[in-house]
């Protein structure tokens, strides 16, 4: 075991590869989840799509793209052990820009999501609904209708 593992609080090496340091800084749950999103142009480093074996240095700038969210941080700290929540996030600061635009994003995915019922229609409701769709013209689907016998 290397000296620099024994604790996580030590400083590590002088540059990591990316997979690791992803996996240690709790972007993801394993490193073959980080692997997998490298590979699919989900992380970019400086600006540039990168490979697995990518070696991180402090400074360096990264956008991480997860699921909706795209985050943009700056590398602060450098390990390749997986600790606590608390150790993962002083390990990068993520940049005022990146945190105004997911807000950004997160009121218009809101905003977005405002036509949607809040629940599903009852009995009652498909009725009405059914009603208001035949009296505009529109023929009820049935799905003896869709298959026509096939």
């Amino acid at each position: 075991m290397k000296a620099s593992m024994a604790n996580p609080s030590t400083p590590v090496e002088s540059s990591v590869r990316i997979d690791k340091w992803l996996w240690a800084a709790r972007f993801y749950r394993t490193r073959s989840l980080a692997k997998d999103a490298i590979e699919g142009g989900k992380v970019h480093c400086q600006g540039d799509r990168v490979k697995v074996s990518k070696e991180l240095r402090l400074g360096m700038e990264l956008q991480i793209r997860q699921g909706f969210e795209e985050k943009t941080v700056v590398v602060t700290a450098l390990s390749v052990i997986r600790s606590n929540a608390t150790h993962a996030q002083t390990l990068y600061v993520e940049t005022d820009d990146s945190i105004a635009r997911r807000e950004l994003m997160r009121v218009a995915r809101q905003t977005s999501n405002l036509a949607r019922p809040d629940h599903r229609p009852n009995k009652h409701e498909r009725q009405q609904l059914q009603r208001l769709q035949q009296s505009r013209g529109h023929e009820r689907i049935v799905d003896h209708d869709l298959n026509d016998g096939f």
